[in-house]
């Protein structure tokens, strides 16, 4: 999509340069080989306006106010002038670009007037020129180059307005994410802080008259509270999202049921910790919700594997990539789950991959720990 806008953008430039060639031999007092080197100075310089903007402006700037001396198109000059001056302005450059080309071709049209002798080829009768209707043409001239100038100003404050407007759309979606992962916390952390309170409150019982019993209960407690904190360090919040306890076997059902065709790979997650697990949880969710909305035939194969201390999640789209919806933020919210942890996100390739490796501190089992 890129590549086609950039190629109509030049295409358009030269258009635009042809346009004004043309234009400076049919208005030109005779079709000669001078009005067409004119007309080329005039227009050529316009294929590369966008690439170098301020050269580009100074040549046809130049070669517009030595056209107007000599006679040759005040129409093409002042078109070339106004196309010349645009991308200028576009970049920023605008007051500097716009006196620039003013000063050239109305201080050019202002020597027409005050200078006998001037335009040494003489316009054709009926034809408006600097030198038969000077205040007319002047003012034509000077409102088509500021409206050229305007134009761009506006267009420039309109991308800056939506950079910035991209730039809070991106700041509101990763605080949304960050407060789904808040409400995971929950289901990490709850039932360990349960088995604490309990523990403790055992212990305080038992100090005294049965201290073997308290002291195991204080190593229930020290080493509960270690899993608790782990994953508290990984996933911040204060609510519930009963979701995230669906399992990666149920995400894939309910894609299937949604239309997605899903192959899937998948590993025991038992030894993973509860945050590394829920952060996988959402990380499958957004990759199956980009493959049932940009690809067609929604089609997929995901792969989880557990290794060395860290699990890789993969999903490969198999169909044929399809804008069948609007641009989400599906990428940023996996790029901070997996920021969460210190992994590692990879996106793209051909079959369009994401590959999430995820590391995580191994989980002590409940069993371990005197739980039951």
């Amino acid at each position: 999509m890129r590549k086609f806008g950039m190629a109509a953008v030049k295409a358009v430039d030269v258009l635009a340069a042809a346009t004004v060639v043309v234009l400076a031999v049919l208005r030109a007092p005779q079709a000669d080989l001078l009005a067409w080197a004119f007309a080329v100075a005039l227009g050529g310089p316009l294929v590369l306006r966008r690439r170098a903007p301020v050269p580009v402006l100074a040549v046809v700037s130049l070669a517009s106010a030595v056209s107007v001396v000599l006679g040759f198109g005040t129409e093409a000059a002042l078109l070339a002038a106004v196309l010349a001056l645009y991308p200028v302005a576009l970049a920023g450059f605008g007051a500097w670009g716009f006196a620039g080309a003013a000063l050239c071709v109305l201080g050019a049209g202002v020597a027409v007037v005050i200078v006998p002798g001037l335009p040494i080829v003489p316009a054709r009768e009926g034809v408006e020129s600097f030198s038969t209707t000077p205040i007319a043409t002047m003012s034509y001239c000077f409102m088509a180059l500021a409206g050229s100038w305007a134009l761009a100003a506006f267009v420039r404050v309109r991308k800056s307005q939506e950079v910035e407007l991209a730039e809070l759309r991106t700041e509101r979606a990763v605080a949304e994410e960050r407060l789904r992962i808040a409400r995971d916390i929950h289901d990490v952390v709850g039932h360990n802080l349960s088995l604490i309170a309990m523990k403790a409150a055992v212990a305080t019982h038992l100090a005294e008259s049965h201290p073997d019993e308290g002291k195991a209960a204080l190593r229930t407690i020290e080493q509960v509270s270690r899993v608790a904190l782990n994953d508290v360090r990984a996933v911040l919040g204060a609510v519930r999202d009963s979701s995230a306890s669906a399992g990666l076997d149920q995400l894939v059902e309910d894609a299937r049921g949604a239309g997605v065709t899903v192959t899937a790979s998948q590993c025991d997650l038992s030894e993973v910790p509860a945050a590394t697990r829920i952060s996988a949880y959402r990380i499958v969710q957004e990759a199956l919700t980009n493959v049932r909305r940009h690809c067609s035939p929604p089609r997929c194969r995901l792969t989880t594997a557990v290794s060395a201390g860290q699990i890789v999640i993969t999903v490969v789209n198999e169909g044929s990539a399809a804008a069948t919806g609007p641009p989400g933020h599906g990428l940023l919210g996996m790029r901070e789950r997996v920021a969460l942890h210190g992994g590692v996100l990879e996106v793209g390739g051909d079959p369009f991959t994401v590959r999430a490796t995820v590391p995580f501190e191994s989980a002590v089992p409940f069993e371990e720990v005197g739980v039951s």
